[in-house]
């Protein structure tokens, strides 16, 4: 394994999305979104999924990635609010009424550290507007660290039904070298809470921080596994200093190796199995009766900028707030980052749309291509030509696939492939972005930052 994480830990996408968001760029403008918000409504799939930006934190964690910025005063809290009451109102008037919500989700920064009575606000004007498929997602990051139980109460009453809450790490010393806060109230207090509320829980963690090593991550994961969470995911940390300069602070307290590492994801995952808990996708560990267990038993797993999802519940994104993402069937469209303008722009009747990207129809496939592998770990060609009615052939030709590369891949005991299929190997799996860059035409000489696999 050594030799592999040498050999491949080298910076490629995460392929949250494809292509990844630093292809976007500002030719993409609002008549641009609003032509594709049109379409959507003809196109696949038909469910509606919401996304919802609160950028504002009242603590900047360290190890922090997404775009956040520093809480400042309630009234631009409400201004905020209202700039993102006023852009919903202005895409909704262009999404089919007929269309169902199967997604909603809050995202940050944290979306918490606001007043929640505008999240109740904001949830009650997308009930009124569409009605929701059987079984939502109703989601909402949660920072627990300012959450007392009026707090998550006023959620419950918001119409929520899954609660994400960001742990990162049990361990005290690893939170305090990372400026971040543990959970206001006992943890087994917080899930009692969700449980009686019929709340379905996911608890968030982080590995690859400073003070972590495989049996200290091994106690806090073993804890997790003890309160028998409905969802368990463990994000690898992306060390971008450049990108984001906070995290030059957790240099100074040193990070843990890549060896190091692995060794931590490998150990916890393991504890995570032996539990019955089931893993999907890179990140995710469910329970068996999880409706994401049976989407990737099945080979039939999805995933869009909510997360990992299955094929009911998946729905084209309409993303509100600043430097929210669209996701639809043909285009991305991303907001401004700037706050002030964002709030400026909408209220002069504008989407304060900054860039995106349109796809042309080879990207179309190549994004279901590496999307089936990232998620179900294999790729079924016939499948795919069958989706897109065209042949294998031509299907193999919108991508970079090569087939020198996946021998290369498969002598490293990686993958195994023929002419119809790509399938992950276990110990491959840490490096599924690796197989799925080698199938990217738009990194061909590409000067792009990402980060590394492990």
């Amino acid at each position: 394994m050594n030799n592999l994480i040498s050999k491949y830990n080298t910076p490629v996408p995460r392929y949250t999305s494809y292509p990844s968001s630093n292809f976007f760029h500002e030719h993409f403008s609002e008549n641009d979104l609003l032509q594709a918000i049109e379409l959507s409504n003809h196109q696949e799939p038909q469910h509606v999924s919401f996304y919802i930006h609160i950028p504002y934190c009242r603590r900047m964690c360290y190890y922090c990635g997404c775009n956040s910025y520093p809480r400042t005063t309630d009234a631009e809290e409400e201004a905020y609010i209202d700039a993102v009451i006023k852009e919903i109102e202005r895409v909704c008037s262009k999404i089919d009424k007929k269309r169902k919500i199967a997604q909603i989700h809050y995202g940050g920064g944290s979306p918490t550290s606001i007043n929640l009575k505008y999240i109740q606000r904001i949830n009650g004007l997308l009930f009124s507007k569409f009605k929701c498929i059987e079984n939502p997602e109703i989601a909402i990051e949660c920072h627990a660290g300012y959450m007392n139980e009026q707090h998550f109460r006023s959620l419950v009453n918001a119409g929520f039904n899954r609660m994400s809450i960001g742990i990162q790490d049990f361990d005290t010393k690893v939170l305090k070298a990372c400026n971040r806060l543990p959970t206001l109230l006992p943890i087994e207090e917080i899930l009692a809470l969700l449980r009686e509320n019929n709340i379905r829980i996911n608890l968030d963690f982080i590995y690859g921080l400073p003070k972590q090593t495989p049996e200290s991550f091994s106690q806090s994961i073993q804890k997790a596994i003890d309160l028998s969470p409905d969802r368990l995911v463990t994000f690898s940390y992306a060390h971008l200093p450049r990108l984001f300069p906070r995290q030059r602070f957790l240099e100074k307290e040193g990070l843990p190796s890549e060896k190091q590492k692995d060794d931590i994801y490998h150990t916890s995952r393991q504890l995570l199995l032996n539990a019955g808990y089931i893993q999907v996708g890179l990140d995710h560990f469910v329970r068996e009766d999880d409706e994401l267990c049976r989407a990737a038993l099945t080979k039939t797993l999805h995933r869009n900028f909510q997360g990992y999802c299955t094929r009911r519940t998946t729905g084209q994104v309409y993303a509100f707030g600043v430097t929210a993402i669209s996701q639809l069937s043909n285009a991305y469209a991303q907001n401004t980052k700037n706050i002030s303008e964002y709030i400026e722009t909408v209220n002069r009747g504008h989407i304060p749309v900054k860039k995106g990207y349109s796809l042309n129809f080879e990207e179309q496939i190549t994004r279901e291509v590496i999307t089936d592998l990232m998620c179900n770990e294999q790729i079924d060609w016939q499948e795919l030509a069958i989706r897109f009615q065209r042949s294998i052939e031509e299907v193999k030709a919108a991508t970079a696939y090569s087939e020198k590369k996946m021998r290369g891949f498969e002598q490293d005991g990686i993958i195994v492939f023929d002419d119809h299929k790509i399938v992950m190997k276990q110990k491959g799996s840490p490096f599924v972005r690796n197989v799925a860059a080698s199938l990217d035409k738009l990194l061909i000489n590409s000067d792009k930052t990402f980060s590394k696999p492990i």
